[in-house]
């Protein structure tokens, strides 16, 4: 039976010779992931059901990073739960204060995922480790509870859409540019329970945080998983991380799709979604000049090393307009590092950028910039639902930290071809 990229690796886990979309199976789980939010309800579960073991302590990762440093008395006793449930069973990979980072930029940095493996999170991005070739998705708190004890998880085996991928990125354009586009394309449930499998000879263009960005957004268009093929790219950002065999899977070539999208990366421009879903995507051409009151750049979408460096690479020598706010985090301790050891941290803050410890904060309006009302933010996050990141009568435009590093610059939403341009 001829089988997807997602399909494999569901079947291996199985145990079985083959799935077909629509299957119910129970898989074998190689990492299970909790946060500060979500752990200490899967704890909280654990503990009511009875549970006493773990099904491997090296195999779960616990990582207080949404409202860390802790923001007030609430999320502190959250962090608390999950720093004593961890500590009760020697969890080996616990990332706290010190060591944290924006989870879903941290664990491939530190090899926890690799190609070929299953993976579940109580966290709905999860879904970004489909860049190294595994099928990783979000769960429930309960879900990860019994991942916890058991090391499996029950799936409905996805049905697929095959992206295809052409030519290669333009300058200034890059993952966030090709995620914002597919989501205009296919809507906020366009991939409803469906992998996102993407393929084509546009592949190699990308970079791996590119495919982080992009495999990270697939849940905004309702995907169960997004997913890419195993390459050189692949092969060169594991090794020297993973310290443990893995496997490549690749789709049949007769594999089933319930339908092909093909993006052309040549045509694609700076993109931007405009309040209040994913799927309001513009170039920015059409939409520059809209006021802005604030900028973020960061997050498991958008705060990689890569990202710092193009955000970087616009404000150097410029200003943060007098009436823009633009906070910069790096998502993991080493992103920070990199920044101070290549000059970036002084940039921003020269630029008159907030640098700030690694955190999800102000993406879910937790903290370090949530906005009052009628505030609008530019912010290389990956949701701008209605209150997002604050007051109910705040906006949010997604947008790549090259357009987010522009707008910050501009005082409004603009291009950062017109910035490069201008030279000013």
């Amino acid at each position: 039976m001829a089988m997807t990229m997602t399909q494999k690796i569901l079947a291996a886990h199985a145990g079985l010779p083959a799935v077909k979309a629509g299957d119910l199976i129970e898989a074998k789980l190689d990492l299970v992931l909790g946060n500060d939010i979500t752990a200490p309800v899967a704890v909280t579960v654990f503990d009511k059901a009875g549970l006493t073991k773990i099904f491997d302590k090296d195999k779960i990762a616990i990582v207080l990073d949404h409202y860390t440093p802790c923001k007030d008395i609430k999320s502190a006793q959250l962090c608390k739960q999950a720093r004593e449930f961890a500590h009760r069973f020697g969890i080996t990979h616990l990332y706290d204060v010190g060591q944290v980072g924006i989870e879903h930029a941290l664990l491939p940095e530190k090899g926890l995922v690799a190609p070929g493996e299953c993976v579940i999170g109580a966290d709905s991005h999860t879904c970004t480790y489909g860049a190294l070739g595994a099928f990783s998705t979000g769960v429930g708190s309960t879900d990860m509870a019994a991942g916890m004890a058991i090391g499996e998880n029950w799936f409905k085996v996805p049905a697929a859409i095959k992206v295809t991928l052409t030519g290669q990125l333009q300058p200034y354009v890059g993952g966030k540019d090709v995620i914002l586009h597919l989501i205009g394309k296919i809507g906020v449930d366009g991939a409803l329970y469906k992998s996102l499998e993407f393929t084509g000879p546009g592949v190699s263009s990308l970079s791996m945080d590119d495919r982080f960005t992009i495999a990270n957004m697939a849940i905004e268009a309702g995907a169960k998983n997004g997913i890419f093929p195993v390459d050189e790219k692949t092969v060169e950002y594991v090794t020297g991380r993973v310290d443990r065999p893995w496997t490549k899977y690749e789709a049949d070539p007769d594999a089933e799709y319930d339908s092909e999208v093909v993006i052309d990366l040549n045509e694609l421009a700076p993109t931007v979604s405009l309040p209040h879903l994913p799927s309001n995507a513009k170039p920015v051409d059409e939409v520059k000049g809209k006021p802005i009151d604030q900028v973020v750049i960061g997050s498991c979408t958008n705060g990689r090393m890569s990202d710092m460096r193009i955000a970087a690479g616009i404000l150097k020598g410029r200003k943060v307009a007098p009436n823009v706010r633009c906070i910069v985090i790096p998502a993991t301790q080493d992103v920070s590092r990199q920044c101070m050891r290549e000059g970036l941290a002084e940039i921003f803050l020269d630029a008159g950028c907030v640098f700030s410890v690694p955190t999800c904060g102000p993406c879910l309006g937790g903290h370090m910039g949530c906005m009052a009302e009628g505030e609008t933010a530019v912010a290389t996050t990956n949701r701008n639902f209605v209150g997002r990141m604050g007051h109910v009568d705040s906006q949010v435009i997604l947008a790549s930290p090259a357009v987010a590093a522009a707008s910050a610059v501009a005082g409004c939403l603009a291009s950062p071809l017109d910035i490069m341009k201008e030279g000013n």
